[in-house]
């Protein structure tokens, strides 16, 4: 409960916790996980390696206790959830390695995964009730069902399991707890295409960049995310060390380099507007300039460093560990060559040196950490680094007469088709034309997807949509809903409910004098039949419907046209026709649709979460009186 309450409070988190579905002594345990853990990070040393965190890279410790023993770690992901799904990938992957592990993974939300997929989930499945029900094990989602009881006998007050039941359930009986189809589908969705998801995030763009600068990224480039947050997350209170002279990074010595982004990153960088002091020695050309988008970034960048340094310790050079040696680095560097993580560069290379710095730079952040260790501020890095490597400016200066080319960077920009064509497959639709959609859109089916939501029964918790997983066309029981209709508008019933027996019984007695109530008290013995009543209701509300008829109520229904009977009977025809419910209900969605101006609203969420789509309003003389036509 603890360790929940702290991760509730910290935004932006996602924990992962690997345990030992068999059960072992605990030293003997602790020291399988240990080694289960080294071995973990050095197999997916080439994911990993190539891998730029937002914020906290992916790491796996042992941690004794009580829970029991696991192997973990949480990470702050930061504005970039895609280093959440990623964690989720690589926790499926190291499950589906690694047989005798399973997962559990979850963050500030709770268990995010059955968010994922909440349209598929059984009803008896909760935020109450779902704490250690959900796991990976084997590679697959699997959840723990309240008990061993059919779904209906189910009580929902039951406790959650406790961790080690859960796997012991798991190691016992994996095969009966695996999720179903369409909630594994509906989080495998989201982690597909993972690990060629990873360069495909990536951004390279070129900076004007000081050479310091340059020189660090080449040993460190994951340095490059924690010196944007530095710039995007900036008070005025950082800025004061870039109101003057660089010190750690002046501008007079910039080069033009290739930096590697995410695309979260460059987005950050480049979205903020931002003009440097004059003080800093920053200038930039004109917007028009061809390397002006060139010399703002290098610009924002070198602000980012610079705060960093500027919150440093000063610590001596010779305090960073030498871990670059020894028997793990050997093996994980073996691990790198059999993955071709180097894709056959010749060795000492400057693409195979680029590669070799990304593996360092890995290693030491996240598999030769010491589990006591106190982490180092990328400040102290920064500064540590650039007391130990050289900078060549003028070799920085001939690389940078031959660099490759930058990304395009068109995906910034998002167009509103776009922009609907991404929110529906994220529904899995697929996005018909404009023009095959108007003419194909029925007004029957926007008619019964509407009854059908009215049908459903809603709770404290919300209405419910009725839609399947299966994708199937919207159910509808006419029985039930025009009994409904028939209590609500008292239009030909066939029958009543005690509620509407006791409202006769009410009118009845309300309208007589002393008299009448005692002849009342004495009919009530001799148990008037149903039909009587019956017949008395509908002679009432025979009477109610044609008063109301000539009223502005009565007048602003549509009624349903039907033959008539001559031409003494045609007044009372028009005057009693039924009301034509669908065409009400469907004129009056068309209006509200019009009325919502081609923004989100009511009719439109209601409709589109059954699968209904409604074409735009082209006649703006209503789309209600096209409905009636």
């Amino acid at each position: 409960p603890q360790e929940k309450a702290e991760l509730s409070s910290v935004e932006d988190a996602v924990r992962y916790r690997l345990f030992a579905a068999a059960a072992a002594e605990g030293a003997r345990q602790r020291a399988l996980l240990r080694r289960c853990a080294e071995t973990v990070l050095v197999r997916f040393a080439p994911l990993l390696a190539a891998y730029v965190w937002q914020r906290q890279p992916f790491r796996l410790r042992c941690v004794p206790g009580e829970t029991p023993a696991h192997i973990g770690g949480t990470t702050l992901f930061g504005d970039n959830v895609e280093d959440e799904w990623f964690i989720v990938y690589l926790v499926r992957e190291i499950t589906r390695e690694f047989p005798g592990l399973a997962a559990m993974i979850d963050d500030n939300d709770g268990e995010f995964l059955l968010i994922e997929a909440a349209d598929f989930l059984p009803k008896w499945l909760n935020p109450e009730n779902s704490e250690n029900r959900v796991f990976f094990y084997k590679g697959e989602l699997h959840i723990i069902p309240l008990s061993e009881t059919p779904e209906q006998d189910c009580d929902l007050s039951a406790p959650c399991p406790t961790i080690p039941q859960a796997l012991r359930l798991l190691s016992a009986r994996s095969e009966e707890f695996l999720a179903a189809e369409p909630i594994r589908a509906a989080v495998y969705k989201r982690i597909d295409g993972y690990p060629e998801k990873i360069q495909a995030s990536l951004h390279r763009a070129h900076c004007y960049l000081p050479a310091g600068i340059v020189a660090v990224l080449r040993q460190r480039p994951s340095l490059v995310a924690a010196a944007v947050q530095a710039f995007y997350l900036r008070d005025p209170a950082d800025l004061r060390p870039c109101r003057r002279p660089f010190r750690t990074f002046p501008a007079d010595q910039r080069v033009m380099a290739l930096v590697t982004f995410t695309r979260c990153l460059y987005a950050q960088l480049v979205q903020q507007k931002f003009v440097p002091d004059r003080r800093s020695g920053y200038t930039l050309p004109a917007p028009s300039d061809p390397q002006y988008r060139a010399y703002e970034l290098g610009m924002k960048l070198a602000h980012g460093f610079e705060i960093l340094c500027s919150k440093s310790s000063e610590v001596a050079p010779d305090a960073k560990r030498n871990v670059l040696s020894g028997p793990l680095w050997e093996r994980f560097l073996r691990s790198l060559k059999e993955k071709d993580y180097f894709k056959g560069e010749l060795e000492g290379s400057a693409k195979y040196l680029e590669l070799l710095h990304m593996a360092e730079d890995h290693f030491q952040q996240s598999v030769a950490v010491p589990e006591n260790s106190v982490e180092v501020s990328p400040g102290d890095e920064i500064l540590t680094l650039l007391q130990t490597i050289s900078i060549d400016l003028k070799e920085f200066e001939k690389e940078a007469t031959c660099l490759p080319p930058e990304d395009d960077d068109s995906w910034l920009d998002i167009t509103p088709d776009a922009l609907d064509q991404m929110l529906k497959e994220t529904r899995n639709e697929s996005l018909p034309l404009a023009n095959e959609e108007e003419q194909n859109y029925d007004l029957e089916t926007v008619a019964e997807s509407m009854k059908a939501f009215v049908s459903k029964v809603s709770t404290h918790e919300g209405a419910e949509m009725p839609w399947s997983s299966d994708e199937s066309h919207v159910t509808f029981d006419v029985d039930s809903f025009t009994k409904a209709l028939d209590r609500i508008l008292g239009a030909d019933s066939e029958e009543l409910d005690s509620d509407d027996l006791d409202e006769e019984e009410e009118f009845d007695l309300s309208d007589g004098d002393d008299e009448d109530l005692d002849a009342g008290n004495q009919r009530q013995d001799q148990k008037v039949s149903p039909n009587e009543l019956i017949g008395s209701l509908k002679s009432y509300m025979s009477e109610m419907d044609r008063e109301l008829a000539q009223t502005n109520v009565g007048k602003s229904f549509t009624t349903q046209k039907r033959g008539s009977g001559g031409p003494d009977s045609e007044a009372e025809d028009a005057e009693l026709a039924p009301v034509d419910v669908d065409m009400n209900l469907v004129a009056n969605l068309l209006d509200s649709y019009s009325a919502q101006a081609g923004l989100a609203g009511p009719t439109s969420n209601i409709l589109q979460s059954m699968g209904v789509y409604l074409p735009e309003n082209t006649d703006h003389t209503g789309l209600s009186s096209r409905a009636a036509q």
